[in-house]
Protein backbone atom coordinates (compact mmCIF):
# COMPACT_ATOMS: atom_id res chain seq x y z
CA UNK A 1 0.00 0.00 0.00
CA UNK A 2 1.33 3.38 -1.03
CA UNK A 3 2.07 5.88 1.55
CA UNK A 4 3.71 8.63 3.34
CA UNK A 5 5.91 8.53 6.54
CA UNK A 6 6.80 11.60 7.79
CA UNK A 7 8.72 12.64 10.86
CA UNK A 8 6.55 14.52 13.34
CA UNK A 9 8.44 15.12 16.68
CA UNK A 10 12.04 13.78 17.66
CA UNK A 11 13.65 13.64 21.48
CA UNK A 12 17.42 13.66 22.15
CA UNK A 13 19.29 11.81 25.05
CA UNK A 14 22.79 12.71 25.75
CA UNK A 15 24.02 9.32 27.59
CA UNK A 16 21.59 6.65 28.44
CA UNK A 17 22.99 6.36 31.52
CA UNK A 18 20.80 9.23 32.46
CA UNK A 19 16.72 9.13 32.14
CA UNK A 20 16.40 12.46 32.62
CA UNK A 21 19.15 13.22 30.42
CA UNK A 22 16.10 14.67 27.91
CA UNK A 23 16.91 17.55 25.15
CA UNK A 24 12.90 17.26 24.00
CA UNK A 25 12.71 21.20 25.47
CA UNK A 26 15.88 22.55 23.59
CA UNK A 27 16.35 20.94 20.49
CA UNK A 28 15.41 22.38 17.89
CA UNK A 29 17.10 20.34 14.58
CA UNK A 30 19.21 16.82 14.48
CA UNK A 31 20.77 16.20 11.46
CA UNK A 32 21.32 11.88 11.39
CA UNK A 33 24.64 10.31 10.20
CA UNK A 34 24.10 10.78 5.74
CA UNK A 35 24.86 7.68 4.44
CA UNK A 36 26.94 8.00 1.28
CA UNK A 37 29.35 5.71 -0.68
CA UNK A 38 33.49 6.46 -1.44
CA UNK A 39 34.26 6.21 -4.92
CA UNK A 40 37.33 6.29 -6.50
CA UNK A 41 38.20 6.51 -10.54
CA UNK A 42 39.39 3.78 -11.87
CA UNK A 43 40.71 3.81 -15.76
CA UNK A 44 42.08 0.74 -16.88
CA UNK A 45 45.15 0.98 -19.36
CA UNK A 46 42.81 -0.60 -22.20
CA UNK A 47 39.38 0.87 -21.26
CA UNK A 48 37.92 3.71 -23.12
CA UNK A 49 35.92 5.01 -20.59
CA UNK A 50 36.99 5.25 -16.65
CA UNK A 51 33.99 3.89 -14.11
CA UNK A 52 34.11 4.39 -10.75
CA UNK A 53 34.43 1.99 -8.37
CA UNK A 54 32.83 1.84 -4.47
CA UNK A 55 35.53 1.90 -1.95
CA UNK A 56 33.60 1.78 1.23
CA UNK A 57 31.17 4.23 2.94
CA UNK A 58 31.88 8.10 4.26
CA UNK A 59 32.56 8.54 8.12
CA UNK A 60 29.80 9.53 9.73
CA UNK A 61 28.66 12.69 11.86
CA UNK A 62 25.44 13.72 13.33
CA UNK A 63 24.83 17.07 14.16
CA UNK A 64 21.91 18.94 16.48
CA UNK A 65 21.01 21.95 17.59
CA UNK A 66 19.48 22.91 21.00
CA UNK A 67 18.12 26.40 22.40
CA UNK A 68 20.15 28.16 25.13
CA UNK A 69 22.50 27.14 27.54
CA UNK A 70 23.24 23.62 28.29
CA UNK A 71 25.87 23.24 30.98
CA UNK A 72 25.69 19.81 31.39
CA UNK A 73 25.92 19.02 27.81
CA UNK A 74 29.52 20.96 27.69
CA UNK A 75 30.37 18.62 30.27
CA UNK A 76 30.63 15.72 27.16
CA UNK A 77 32.48 17.86 25.38
CA UNK A 78 35.57 15.57 23.66
CA UNK A 79 38.32 17.21 25.71
CA UNK A 80 36.72 16.34 28.93
CA UNK A 81 36.49 12.72 28.55
CA UNK A 82 38.67 10.12 26.75
CA UNK A 83 35.60 8.41 26.25
CA UNK A 84 32.50 8.31 23.57
CA UNK A 85 29.19 8.49 24.53
CA UNK A 86 25.82 6.87 23.75
CA UNK A 87 23.45 9.32 21.89
CA UNK A 88 19.85 8.10 21.24
CA UNK A 89 17.61 9.70 19.37
CA UNK A 90 13.51 9.03 19.24
CA UNK A 91 11.24 10.22 16.59
CA UNK A 92 7.82 9.45 15.82
CA UNK A 93 6.64 8.88 12.45
CA UNK A 94 3.02 9.17 11.26
CA UNK A 95 1.84 7.38 8.60
CA UNK A 96 -0.18 10.03 6.79
CA UNK A 97 -2.92 7.35 5.07
CA UNK A 98 -3.65 5.80 8.33
CA UNK A 99 -2.77 8.08 11.08
CA UNK A 100 -0.77 5.36 12.68
CA UNK A 101 2.32 6.59 14.86
CA UNK A 102 5.64 4.36 14.85
CA UNK A 103 8.93 4.73 16.62
CA UNK A 104 11.75 5.81 14.99
CA UNK A 105 15.12 5.44 16.87
CA UNK A 106 18.89 5.92 15.80
CA UNK A 107 21.80 4.93 18.67
CA UNK A 108 25.04 6.55 18.15
CA UNK A 109 28.42 5.85 20.19
CA UNK A 110 30.65 9.44 19.04
CA UNK A 111 32.27 11.80 20.90
CA UNK A 112 30.83 15.51 21.53
CA UNK A 113 33.38 17.26 19.05
CA UNK A 114 31.69 20.35 18.40
CA UNK A 115 29.73 22.58 21.08
CA UNK A 116 29.34 26.14 19.66
CA UNK A 117 27.20 28.70 20.81
CA UNK A 118 26.10 31.78 19.10
CA UNK A 119 26.41 34.85 19.74
CA UNK A 120 23.87 36.46 22.66
CA UNK A 121 21.69 39.59 21.53
CA UNK A 122 19.10 41.21 23.74
CA UNK A 123 15.70 39.68 22.88
CA UNK A 124 16.75 36.82 21.68
CA UNK A 125 17.62 33.39 22.34
CA UNK A 126 21.27 31.82 21.81
CA UNK A 127 21.58 28.67 19.95
CA UNK A 128 24.02 25.28 20.50
CA UNK A 129 25.55 23.91 17.60
CA UNK A 130 26.84 20.39 18.19
CA UNK A 131 28.33 18.07 16.09
CA UNK A 132 28.85 14.03 16.76
CA UNK A 133 32.21 12.91 15.77
CA UNK A 134 34.05 9.98 15.70
CA UNK A 135 31.28 7.87 15.37
CA UNK A 136 32.09 3.79 15.53
CA UNK A 137 28.98 2.62 16.04
CA UNK A 138 25.63 3.23 14.65
CA UNK A 139 21.97 1.49 14.43
CA UNK A 140 18.86 3.00 12.70
CA UNK A 141 15.72 1.42 13.86
CA UNK A 142 12.14 1.88 12.90
CA UNK A 143 8.50 0.35 14.23
CA UNK A 144 10.95 -2.22 16.26
CA UNK A 145 12.55 -3.29 13.09
CA UNK A 146 17.15 -2.34 12.58
CA UNK A 147 17.37 -1.43 8.98
CA UNK A 148 20.82 -0.35 9.96
CA UNK A 149 23.65 -1.65 12.27
CA UNK A 150 27.05 -0.45 12.01
CA UNK A 151 29.81 -0.84 14.24
CA UNK A 152 33.88 -0.30 13.16
CA UNK A 153 35.02 -2.39 15.97
CA UNK A 154 32.90 -5.47 15.20
CA UNK A 155 33.22 -4.82 11.10
CA UNK A 156 29.61 -5.72 11.34
CA UNK A 157 27.22 -4.14 8.47
CA UNK A 158 23.74 -5.27 8.13
CA UNK A 159 20.89 -3.79 5.90
CA UNK A 160 17.36 -4.77 7.09
CA UNK A 161 18.55 -7.13 9.85
CA UNK A 162 20.63 -9.06 6.72
CA UNK A 163 24.13 -9.38 7.65
CA UNK A 164 26.11 -8.06 4.73
CA UNK A 165 29.63 -8.82 5.91
CA UNK A 166 29.08 -11.83 7.11
CA UNK A 167 31.40 -13.40 4.56
CA UNK A 168 34.13 -10.99 4.69
CA UNK A 169 34.13 -11.50 8.47
CA UNK A 170 34.19 -15.33 8.44
CA UNK A 171 37.03 -15.24 5.67
CA UNK A 172 38.73 -12.85 7.85
CA UNK A 173 38.08 -14.91 11.01
CA UNK A 174 36.72 -11.95 12.57
CA UNK A 175 34.23 -12.55 15.06
CA UNK A 176 31.38 -10.25 16.78
CA UNK A 177 28.89 -10.15 19.96
CA UNK A 178 25.98 -9.98 17.69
Amino acid sequence: MNTILMMEEVNLFCGDHDPSASKHLTLTEIKLPALQEKFVEHHGGGARVAIEVNVGIEKLECTFKLNGFDPDLLVMFGLNTKMKNIFTAYGVVRDKRTGAATEAKAIIEARLGKAENSALSRGSITEGDYALNEITHYELWHDGNPKVVWDFFENRWEIDGVDENADVNRILRITSSS
